[in-house]
């Protein structure tokens, strides 16, 4: 609610401005995409993410040689440092040298600008992201699994219920806490992701990959003239999505916890 620029904070006579600042945010052109761009972003990528990861958890409960060494190896992604992630998706989508474009090249598929192209940019930080957030999803529901009595589905299975069967009436309704807790989690992740976006595409071109977390960073730290107070008006903004969407989260809870 003040206007805060470098010399502001070195002085400490930051004008106050009250909601200026938010009526410059929501009024400004780059509001509606950035705003369109964070919904896109977050909720493909936690849905693919959720998706994948089920999955994944449902396949290594089974249990069987050496599945303990592929769940480690799915962690990978989660233990690299997300600057040396991103750097590597940014050389394999690279439009000039990158392995995704031989490998298609190899098929006679046309070179795809995935980073520099409006059309594909989006998409490319999005895969980025699905294959950090896999591992995550994959430990908290494996680990939900783990809670499910195996007596439940050797009762489904003598009353004649297969797999998918004892999948959808037994083992994803008692998965239900788990699953919210883990959306929930990676929603609150994901809607403040800077450092994969901004290491690939900084994003552009022009504002293809702008998200709300992006353009407050961009706002404060990047090239040009740091204004701070347009980047804190914009990173409470996100803080009031997530602080929504947990308050949604808890209610639920308790509807659950009533019933």
């Amino acid at each position: 609610m003040h206007d805060y620029t470098i010399r502001a904070f070195v002085q400490g006579n930051a004008e106050f401005v009250g909601f200026d600042k938010y009526a410059e945010v929501f009024g400004s052109t780059t509001f509606p995409t950035a705003l369109l761009n964070t919904a896109v972003f977050t909720l493909v990528s936690i849905l693919f993410q959720y998706a994948a990861g089920l999955a994944l958890a449902v396949f290594f409960r089974s249990g069987f040689r050496l599945s303990g060494v592929l769940r480690a190896m799915f962690l990978v992604p989660w233990l690299l440092p997300l600057i040396v992630s991103a750097s590597t998706w940014a050389w394999m989508l690279s439009s000039e040298n990158g392995i995704v474009n031989s490998v298609l090249g190899a098929f006679g598929v046309p070179q795809i600008n995935w980073l520099t192209s409006p059309d594909t940019a989006l998409l490319s930080v999005i895969v980025a992201n699905i294959w950090l957030g896999i591992p995550f999803n994959l430990v908290i529901l494996y680990s939900g699994l783990q809670n499910i009595p195996g007596e439940l589905a050797e009762a489904a299975s003598l009353d004649g219920a297969g797999a998918w069967k004892q999948f959808w009436s037994i083992t994803f309704p008692l998965l239900r806490p788990v699953s919210a807790i883990t959306l929930l989690l990676g929603l609150i992740y994901t809607l403040k992701v800077v450092d994969v976006i901004w290491v690939m595409t900084t994003g552009g071109p022009g504002n293809s990959t702008t998200t709300l977390a992006i353009w407050s960073y961009r706002e404060a730290f990047g090239t040009g003239q740091p204004d701070f107070s347009p980047a804190a008006a914009v990173g409470n903004v996100l803080i009031l999505i997530a602080l929504v969407f947990g308050f949604l989260h808890l209610q639920l809870q308790h509807r659950q916890e009533g019933s």
